[in-house]
């Protein structure tokens, strides 16, 4: 079975480094011979690689359907007419009869728990760990260091600044009141706790005050009259009151309170899609590899920070004294779900009998499922022994049916029983949007979440309604009428299926990680939904977001909200069309320069550097967190702006010129930087030019295409490997 060149199975055949991790690195320790998981690819690619290739030529059809009916009705957009038209072709499909998701076996931090989710590059072991340890993040280094409390220190400011160390304190301990409030007496009065008899005391002013909900007070760590540790429990959520006499904090405070650590980012997925640049083995590998380690337990990280050497491993479970006097171990780290990607994504690190490159999807869940295995004998991650992975880009009912067959071939490889494998439906594609009860039902007894992404949704809606106008400006999208009917039905949808004490129902994410303050006062809205989970930037923002599930009880919430019905399908057909001359000439030029200057800024990193996702400064300085989906909607806004006439290719080339300088002055720090600008020829800013120009020709809109066909010819120059090979293929879809 084996050769120089790969793994030969049927007519299957593997890249020899994809071999060697499957077989030196995975399968030792597991009960599953080699030519089994070799046998079991070659199956699923063969027998389910037809079906991926027709379910993008689906998409292709209803895109030309959709393309030519806008043209046909450009003066006009009757909703009825839309809707009747859309059955027709079968883009909408009949809506399922009332039905409860059948899921099992998820753990509480799917089921129970309302918290933030964090999602982070799985090509980047340090943030990996730092996402994985965000499970329990300070509140007073969360409060301190941003805007959430009074405004951040100017930049560079290295010493204490005591004020603001005492409104940080004050605010903390006002949120102690909203999560444990005393009988009598607030926490900022407080000058000790006492544990006595399984309830927490404390002492104000020479005598004992008790919690009004003696059931918030669940542990703690050393000695009950002098507790080191306060564990406290709300709406689902641990807060640990971290008492240390000695501490430069804890010495100054009346209580001794050192820090205030809150439970934050209740689980993580770790991305192998959007926010990494993967274009190879070599670059895929990095991704497994990762998973793998994570799943074992054994990843590690070593760095500079401030010029000292840092090493970082996962964190360890936290023990207490529970009420009772029995020992009580809580999760040390997030709960970790794991990303692939999508159906159109084409690999050729393993080819078919004509050489081609395969559907990438289909190796990662046989792959990540298998790693899961390594879980599952310790059960780490999740004690109930599932293995969590989000589908992302899926279109329609039909698609996830797809996902959810695929799982189950690979639960029968793997030996798992059915429904081990656990999958996430991102609901951030117009079809899907527009079916999610019948998405729901094609995988109802495995489905673990439902999440609003509204960025790469808001890129899909520009594409799927190109033909029909122009677009409002980007910032205009969360005003208009469909967008609030999407983030409405995700949420009433899920409520209507049986989500609640069973998955997630998930809001997208907050992309300034530097506006925790405006966070704060926004964020808020997505517990109050109904929503159990919304994504957020950084460990910061999780522990600063998950305050926001202090303030609301979100159960409460979804058993308000679940007798409504859902807003009409129809309510998600309102186009999001401007008048012709509705924009001013400057107002056109400014939206031209905030697009070309964010796909240049995040395409610079992804075909120079293979970043996927980073902190990337816009056209104002603000830094933003930008990944594939951000530049899919102003690729293809551009293009729907050139497809009407509102600005020509002589404008946008124009303008890429011009903010490429910008872009080259915002990363002139970056020593690993190569400038775009005088010349204008380098890889990264031909890629930009095409994202700009050729987007309304990509399926879907979709970015990877291109990105992937300029990052591969750095990769080939850097490493002067010759000629460059398969442009393009590992992620092209296969005609």
């Amino acid at each position: 079975m084996t050769s120089a060149d790969g793994i030969a199975s049927g007519s299957l055949s593997v890249d020899s480094p994809l071999r060697s991790f499957i077989e030196d690195e995975v399968l030792p320790g597991l009960q599953m011979a080699p030519e089994r998981f070799w046998r079991g690819l070659a199956a699923l690619i063969n027998d389910l690689g037809p079906e991926n290739q027709r379910l993008l030529e689906e998409r292709a059809r209803l895109q030309k359907c959709l393309d030519e009916w806008h043209r046909a009705h450009s003066k006009s957009h009757p909703v009825d007419e839309y809707e009747a038209f859309l059955r027709s072709i079968g883009y909408l499909g009949e809506e399922p009869a009332p039905f409860r998701i059948g899921t099992t076996g998820v753990d509480p931090e799917i089921a129970e728990i309302a918290g933030p989710q964090l999602v982070v590059p799985l090509t980047n072991a340090r943030f990996a760990l730092n996402a994985a340890n965000a499970r329990w993040c300070s509140l007073y280094d969360a409060f301190y260091g941003t805007d959430a409390v009074v405004p951040p220190p100017p930049p560079g400011t290295t010493t204490y600044d005591p004020q603001r160390g005492q409104a940080v304190i004050a605010e903390a301990r006002a949120m102690l009141d909203v999560i444990a409030p005393l009988e009598g007496g607030s926490h900022a009065e407080c000058t000790g706790y006492v544990v006595n008899d399984g309830h927490l005391w404390a002492e104000i002013g020479g005598k004992l005050s008790g919690l009004r909900n003696a059931d918030s007070y669940v542990g703690h760590r050393g000695a009950p009259e002098r507790p080191s540790a306060v564990l406290l429990r709300h709406h689902g959520l641990h807060v640990e009151i971290q008492v240390d006499r000695t501490h430069p904090v804890g010495r100054d405070d009346p209580a001794g309170i050192a820090d205030i650590l809150v439970e934050a980012a209740v689980s993580t997925i770790m991305d192998g899609e959007d926010s990494v640049a993967t274009v190879d083995v070599e670059d895929k590998l990095v991704v497994y590899r990762h998973w793998l380690q994570l799943m074992q337990g054994s990843l590690t990280a070593a760095f500079m920070k401030n010029g000292q050497p840092v090493a970082r491993s996962l964190n360890e479970d936290r023990h207490y004294t529970g009420r009772d006097g029995s020992h009580l171990r809580l999760p040390g780290r997030s709960l970790m779900l794991v990303r692939n990607v999508g159906l159109h994504v084409m690999t050729d690190m393993v080819r078919d009998g004509r050489g081609c490159g395969v559907p990438e999807n289909i190796i990662d869940a046989l792959v990540v499922s298998l790693i899961g295995l390594h879980d599952r004998r310790h059960r780490a991650n999740s004690p109930a022994g599932a293995i969590y992975i989000v589908r992302p880009k899926m279109h329609g009912p039909d698609e996830v049916a797809f996902a959810n067959d695929l799982f189950s071939r690979v639960e029968d490889i793997l030996m798992l029983p059915r429904n081990t494998l656990k999958m996430g439906i991102m609901d951030e594609e117009r079809r899907t949007s527009a079916n999610l009860a019948a998405c729901i039902v094609a995988a109802r007894d495995r489905v673990f979440f439902i999440n609003t992404g509204f960025l790469d949704r808001t890129g899909d809606e520009i594409r799927s309604v190109m033909e029909a106008g122009p677009v409002v400006r980007k910032q205009q999208m969360k005003n208009t009428a469909w967008f609030a009917a999407y983030e409405r039905r995700n949420v009433q949808i899920g409520l209507r299926t049986g989500f609640p004490g069973v998955a997630q129902i998930g809001k997208g994410m907050w992309a300034a990680p530097d506006r925790m303050g405006e966070m704060m006062r926004e964020k808020i809205a997505h517990p109050r939904s109904g929503a159990s989970t919304a994504w957020v930037p950084s460990p910061t923002a999780a522990a600063l977001h998950a305050l926001h599930y202090h303030l609301v009880d979100v159960q409460a919430c979804q058993r308000d909200a679940e007798q409504g019905a859902p807003d009409p399908v129809s309510s998600l057909l309102a186009l999001p069309i401007m008048a012709r001359h509705e924009l001013a000439h400057e107002e056109i030029a400014l939206e031209l320069d905030n697009n070309c200057q964010g796909i240049l800024g995040y395409v610079v990193r992804w075909v120079d550097q293979g970043v996927g996702c980073s902190k990337v400064p816009d056209i104002h300085g603000t830094g933003l967190m930008e990944d594939r989906a951000t530049l899919r909607i102003s690729s293809q806004h551009i293009a729907n702006w050139l497809r009407h006439g509102i600005v020509t290719e002589a404008e946008v080339v124009s303008t890429l010129k011009r903010m490429a300088a910008i872009v080259d002055a915002q990363n002139a720090h970056d020593p690993d930087y190569a400038p775009m600008a005088p010349s204008f020829s380098g890889e990264a800013f031909e890629a930009a030019v095409g994202l700009a120009l050729l987007a309304g020709e990509q399926p879907n809109g979709y970015t990877e295409f291109l990105l992937t066909k300029w990052r591969r010819r750095v990769k080939a120059r850097i490493k002067d490997i010759g000629p460059f090979l398969h442009e393009g293929n590992g992620s092209h879809i296969l005609n």
